[in-house]
């Protein structure tokens, strides 16, 4: 079943723009969205939650989005609003009046895990704190889909790790599903199953990840070694100062053409960068 439908998604800004945007994310999965910062991330998650007006069509778990499948999602923007005054318990409180599903002592769980004390304001919160607060509000919920916007921007790895280990808990369950933004590739190689890939507004590929992983590398070459490179092989190259590097999406046909030249597996990041900076051939 498809958790999120997304067909010719366009959205106009006075600078920017979202270009008949489509994909799907498959319930049960992790989706990772890249691309560079104005690419068009966060216009797209706050489409699918109905945010912002759109033109196109969207459909979650199979649904037109509504007041009960709004009960079956739940979200973290770094903007999601939190009173500043609030603590723990009077937000426990505020949120079980909102959500059908509302887990109090699964809340109560998370903060003892994530070390969040009750009483404190949220205020006087440090950023990993807010961080760790929102992620628990949102499981708290139950949702059957979960919408996050670069949640573990600016923390440090060990708080990092320890939420994705959260993320991977709740994926235990194979009717919940993970639509996540982030420019932490990294973490995206941790625990997402599909990357899609957007810039300036477009969809560049959405592929699973054991594919990008499998199938893509990176040859670095000399000039005249490049030049006996088939283009049918070629993605995208980008000349640095002393070589040449060769993004293939066809990794194993490569290596068989051309056993004497080496070729290094590339991470999201590199896949990401040369999309952005390469030429084609």
């Amino acid at each position: 079943m498809k958790a999120i439908e997304i067909k010719n998604l366009n959205k106009i800004y006075d600078d920017f723009e979202l270009k008949d945007v489509s994909f799907d994310v498959y319930q049960g999965t992790v989706m990772g969205l890249i691309g560079a910062n104005g690419s068009g991330k966060t216009t797209i998650l706050k489409s699918i939650l109905s945010i912002i007006k759109y033109d196109g069509d969207i459909r979650i778990l199979g649904e037109e989005i509504s007041k009960d499948i709004k009960d079956e999602i739940n979200s973290v923007f770094e903007e999601y609003f939190i009173g500043e005054y609030l603590n723990a318990k009077e937000v426990d409180k505020i949120y079980s009046e909102i959500y059908s599903k509302w887990d109090s002592n699964y809340f109560y769980e998370l903060l003892d895990k994530f070390d969040i004390a009750t009483d404190k304001k949220y205020k006087d919160f440090s950023k990993g704190m807010k961080i760790k607060l929102k992620i628990a509000i949102a499981l708290s919920s139950r949702p059957k889909l979960l919408i996050l916007d670069e949640p573990t921007s600016g923390l440090d790895p060990v708080i990092r790790s320890e939420i994705l280990d959260i993320f991977l808990e709740y994926m235990e369950d194979e009717n919940n599903t993970i639509l996540i933004s982030s420019h932490i590739t990294t973490d995206l190689e941790k625990i997402a199953d599909y990357i899609t890939f957007i810039n300036d507004g477009e969809v560049i590929f959405t592929e699973e990840k054991y594919d990008l992983e499998e199938n893509y590398g990176i040859v670095r070459v000399s000039e005249e070694d490049f030049k006996k490179i088939d283009k049918r092989f070629i993605k995208k190259f980008k000349k640095e100062k002393y070589q040449i590097n060769v993004l293939v999406d066809n990794l194993h046909e490569f290596e068989k053409t051309y056993p004497s030249f080496v070729v290094d597996r590339s991470t999201i990041d590199e896949i990401m960068v040369l999309y952005l900076r390469g030429e084609e051939a």
